[in-house]
């Protein structure tokens, strides 16, 4: 196997991606039964909550985490619902998988990550967003687009599967394989053909009177970039064929990835770090403005030295309450303050209505 020779510091992560129906968890067990043949066992997550049984070992599964059912019953919701929660919710423990995996990366070179069934659950959820970026930014990543070949002898399909594909490596920004499963049912290489000669499959498209053949023709004159620089082997997850031929795809992806995807990861972190640094200097110098702008409440207005306004709040709280007597004595001016209202001011009420009643009892004996 080319890429299991391959000494790479860091595990290889695999996202696994496709309709539903194509294949993918069977390409999961697949590829997970190849790497254990070959003495590289994987380390396999399951990010699938409704699946009923799965028919490879998983190291991490969400259904440990996140009970399907329970989160439909609590909150009220349908299938997709109860999916897509399941996902956040297991989303916000993330960063623990990320610690999971990186404790692993010297026993495993390869991270086999299975997907929900319905994709766009995971491509176009927050959470899957959250999940991508997360391993994408710490270990050489990349989508693998299963797709079913077996449904996509129709011109009009083909494209609707490329088109899917299209968006998902627009999306994710991650090296992409296309691996056309089901290759034991036809071969794949009319869609080989299709994908590298623009007048064979409008040849296979001319056969179609639609209004969705005309959108396909023209749509396929927009993928001829797309076809160029994408990478697709043909698997079949029931028999095993393809498996050398994959991982020589992936190892490819793992030195575009590096090439490519980490320089720009790399510089979007420092960006963020940058852009998380200038922000909390500016709440610093918002918090420091309001604080020199507080008046001091004891603090005649107008006294001071520009060398204690200068100061700051910091060396006023540091000296107030220790000043000397001498200043003490010019700062507070007790003429102007009457002792009988301020200390009956500081009396309970009951000694208050004591002192009124005493008040009231000797007028005469008070006004002498």
């Amino acid at each position: 196997m080319a890429a299991a020779g391959a000494g790479v510091s860091s595990p290889v992560c695999i996202l696994v991606l496709g309709m539903a129906g194509s294949g993918k968890t069977a390409l999961v067990q697949r590829l997970t039964a190849y790497l254990h043949s070959k003495n590289s066992p994987p380390y396999v997550i399951n990010l699938d909550p409704a699946v009923h049984e799965l028919p490879f070992p998983a190291n991490i599964d969400i259904r440990d985490t996140v009970k399907y059912k329970e989160v439909m019953k609590q909150y009220g919701l349908g299938p997709n619902g109860g999916i897509v929660t399941s996902l956040n919710l297991f989303a916000t423990r993330f960063d623990q998988v990320m610690k999971f995996i990186e404790k692993r990366q010297n026993a495993s070179q390869y991270v086999l990550i299975d997907t929900p069934g319905q994709i766009e659950v995971f491509t176009w959820s927050a959470s899957g967003t959250i999940i991508t970026e997360a391993l994408a930014s710490s270990f050489p990543c990349m989508v693998v687009y299963v797709m079913d070949t077996s449904r996509s002898t129709n011109p009009v399909t083909f494209m609707s599967n490329m088109l899917y594909a299209c968006s998902i490596l627009y999306k994710t920004k991650l090296p992409f394989i296309v691996a056309m499963n089901k290759t034991d049912i036809i071969d794949h290489s009319f869609a080989v053909e299709w994908m590298h000669d623009f007048e064979v499959f409008q040849d296979a498209l001319n056969q179609e009177t639609s209004y969705a053949s005309n959108l396909t023709r023209s749509m396929s004159l927009v993928l001829d970039e797309f076809y160029s620089s994408l990478k697709v082997v043909g698997v079949s997850a029931v028999q095993g064929t393809g498996m050398e031929e994959f991982f020589e795809q992936v190892s490819s992806a793992v030195d575009e990835y590096e090439r490519e995807y980490r320089p720009e990861y790399e510089r979007l972190r420092e960006k963020m770090d940058r852009a998380e640094s200038q922000r909390q200097r500016e709440q610093l110098d918002r918090l420091q403005q309001d604080m020199g702008t507080v008046p001091m409440e004891n603090s005649p207005a107008g006294s001071g030295s520009a060398a204690e306004a200068a100061s700051g709040p910091s060396a006023l709280i540091l000296t107030r309450g220790t000043l000397e007597d001498e200043d003490e004595a010019l700062e507070s001016d007790t003429d102007d303050v009457d002792h009988q209202v301020t200390e009956e001011s500081h009396e309970e009420p009951a000694f208050k209505n004591f002192l009124q009643e005493a008040k009231q009892r000797y007028p005469a004996r008070s006004s002498h």
